[in-house]
């Protein structure tokens, strides 16, 4: 997180903003903005910890909480021990590829020695890794691997056939890395004798082109492969490289599920990787052990599901003696599961009707495992240790509200990150039980700011809806609420599947905004339907093969319970939300035009058959085997429908989203001679942002509500 330093300049500007009020030049100006502790993490004698600070990498005591200096000096955006902790990989500056890769330019500093050299001779590289005994770094360079001696400084290219759009080696293409949610697809041997890597060849995926339209006189392109639903994708195999004689070994995995190969994990065993793969349908995954000498597979276990297997969330965590850990939803709620080395399940560790939502690691001293989970309700978050072998629990972390945890390497000390609906984040130092030792930071005066100009705290409620759920919402009131007076209610959600929006946790996003607009006269509530997570894999698969139709049915609901409360006014509800958000925002303005007036489609998919196959299969099948699933409902199919005002917006260059869905649902909508409002954002991507892009956007979206609802 980048510190904000408030000019003299910006503090002579609030002088002239009124009073007790939160506004959209406040909010982007910063004067809101918090403060967190960057790069967060322990070094290996478990009694000292680093953060970025401005100038430097900073060294902390744990026992003192005192800074003893910087490790490192300069300033950096990101950095990487060595297992070893003899050297330290610094990343100086990077640019953006998709959501989770980027090409970046490194340095890599003996911490011994005090010497330091560039990565790839200061040219920049994607998916720096440091071999376990820290003598090489390997990395990728034009979808190619290589690797870097740094005895001798010499460069060893370790694949050759990488081409753009063609083939990529131990690198995601953009369909992997958008959902199974990481860009790097290679590992080392614990031996460093090896590297087992993905290679993708893309050649067959249709590839999508978009205009980036710039300033020049003809309009460029990006061009890049993207497997929509039902179309091909990407050929996935995986090979070893010997580090020894340079030469390559491909595992054979034809008895196995291997259409797609979403992970490679280093095990502790010093010549085996595990790889888990999956059927295109996703409701199997093979988890394989291979044996890097001979390239010899062998499953582990099989975990199905007669809906899917979150392939985008994977929990695998070897110990010292090679059993593992494993997440899994069977029994109905996401918890952990403990294996031998040889894939036989020892146990179930954890169990209850609450989810396990972060694994933290295992200490072997204590026989402890540190979780985060939901145990005191759907809209918290904990953190606990519970002995792998007795299953004694006990909670270290505040008891409500959003706890997260950074622990020291022995486990004695952790970091808590923590906040509520009400209480922006804290950082406390505490023991490894849970005894406060020291708070670290507050955002106490980010918190007076907004008290002084009447934040309104969010209330938490339950709505039924017509399966017999409660479902979790929040709502914000104006701070003058009266009771027997009507508000207009404007409601923003996501719904998308496994996400959640109602927690009892402090939101930098939205969150000011709408306290903006509560402090206009209006009434702003969130639900969380079907389909969203933390709440069992019942309540989130219920949309299996219909996704839209129980969660739109929900908002409905919602909305029509809402509506019904002495102090909403039905006759004025209106409704937003953001990519999936959109897309439900849409299908409420169709589908739902009864009971909403407005609505805000910002970058929405409005017919799943234009989005990519690993996201829109995972839950509806190919639109080959389930085309009812995917037209009945698009809000395109219900474009006719359309009564209220309508905002519809998007940024052009959406590499995600295409811009071709607002595209088709805009062609849609002009068919049937309905009128609405279309903003169209040039070369922006799917969080349309950069210079004054986004207080414009939501100075867009408050001059349509305040005008139409």
């Amino acid at each position: 997180m980048k510190k904000f330093i408030l000019t003299l300049t910006v503090l002579a500007a609030f002088q002239n903003i009124s009073a007790q009020e939160i506004t959209l030049d406040k909010i982007y100006s910063g004067y809101y903005r918090g403060k967190g502790i960057a790069g967060i993490t322990s070094m290996k004698n478990g009694e000292n910890y680093l953060v970025i600070e401005q100038g430097g990498i900073a060294k902390y005591s744990y026992k003192t909480s005192q800074k003893e200096g910087n490790l490192v000096d300069g300033d950096f955006e990101s950095y990487e021990f060595s297992d070893d902790e003899s050297k330290i990989l610094l990343l100086k500056e990077s640019q953006p590829i998709y959501r989770h890769s980027f090409l970046g330019k490194y340095d890599i500093k003996d911490l011994k020695s005090g010497k330091t050299v560039s990565l790839n001779e200061g040219k920049a590289v994607q998916e720096p890794r440091f071999s376990p005994d820290a003598t090489k770094i390997s990395f990728i360079v034009d979808n190619n691997l290589f690797y870097q001696d740094l005895n001798s400084g010499k460069i060893t290219q370790i694949t050759q056939h990488g081409v753009k759009n063609k083939v990529l080696n131990g690198l995601a293409d953009w369909v992997y890395e958008e959902e199974f949610g990481h860009a790097r697809l290679y590992e080392w041997t614990k031996n460093s004798a090896d590297i087992l890597f993905v290679k993708l060849v893309e050649t067959d995926v249709p590839e999508i082109y978009i205009p980036i339209y710039g300033k020049s006189l003809y309009p460029s392109e990006m061009r890049y492969k993207y497997p929509k639903a039902g179309e091909k994708n990407s050929i996935a195999t995986a090979h070893i490289y010997h580090l020894a004689d340079g030469k390559k070994t491909k595992v054979n995995l034809d008895s196995f599920k291997n259409y797609y190969i979403p992970n490679v994990i280093q095990t502790s065993n010093p010549d085996e990787i595990v790889l888990i793969t999956s059927q295109r349908t996703q409701n199997a995954s093979d988890v394989l052990k291979v044996d890097t000498k001979t390239g010899q597979a062998t499953k582990l276990f099989t975990e199905s599901d007669d809906k899917w297997i979150d392939t985008d969330n994977v929990t695998l965590e070897f110990l010292e003696d090679n059993s593992f850990l494993w997440a899994s939803e069977r029994d109905g709620f996401r918890h952990l599961y403990w294996y031998d080395k040889d894939g036989k399940l020892k146990k179930q560790v954890t169990k209850g009707n609450w989810e396990v939502t972060e694994y933290y690691g295992y200490n072997p001293k204590s026989k402890e495992i540190f979780v985060q989970t939901t145990e005191k309700g759907s809209i918290n978050k904990v953190v606990s240790k519970i002995n792998i072998q007795t299953g004694k629990s006990q909670l270290i972390s505040n008891t409500d509200g959003n706890n997260s945890a950074n622990f020291s390497k022995n486990y004695n000390y952790f970091i808590e990150t923590s906040s509520t609906a009400a209480k922006p984040y804290t950082f406390v130092l505490k023991d490894g039980n849970g005894k406060q030792l020291k708070e670290l930071q507050n955002n106490d005066d980010q918190l007076k700011k907004l008290q002084s100009d009447n934040f309104s705290v969010k209330e938490f409620i339950t709505i039924p809806n017509a399966a017999g759920d409660q479902m979790n919402a929040w709502i914000i009131k104006p701070k003058n609420f009266d009771p027997n007076k009507k508000y207009p209610l404007f409601m923003y959600q996501y719904s998308g599947p496994g996400s959640q929006q109602v927690a009892n946790s402090w939101d930098n996003g939205n969150a000011l905004w709408f306290e903006m607009l509560a402090q206009k006269g209006y009434i702003i509530a969130c639900v969380d339907g079907r389909g969203t997570g933390f709440k069992g894999a019942k309540f989130k698969k219920v949309t299996y093969k219909n996704l839209g139709k129980y969660e739109i049915e929900d908002q409905i609901t919602a909305a029509k319970w809402l509506g019904n409360q002495k102090y909403i006014d039905k006759t004025r509800i209106g409704i937003f939300g953001w990519s999936f958000g959109g897309y439900m925002a849409s299908l409420a303005m169709t589908k739902g035009a009864d009971v909403f007036k407005t609505g805000i489609a910002v970058a929405p998919v409005t017919n799943w058959r234009y989005y990519d196959s690993v996201y829109t299969e995972r839950f509806l099948l190919t639109p080959q085997e389930n085309p009812a699933g995917y037209d009945e409902n698009s809000p395109t199919t219900y474009a006719n429908l359309l009564k209220g005002k309508f905002l519809l917006i998007h940024g052009t260059a959406d590499d995600n989203v295409h811009f071709q869905n607002s595209m088709e649902f805009s062609e849609a909508l002009i068919q049937n001679k309905k009128q609405f409002e279309f903003m169209a954002y040039p070369d922006k991507n799917h969080g349309i942002y950069g210079g004054q892009t986004r207080p414009q956007l939501y100075q867009k979206m408050t001059d349509f509500i305040l005008e139409n609802l």
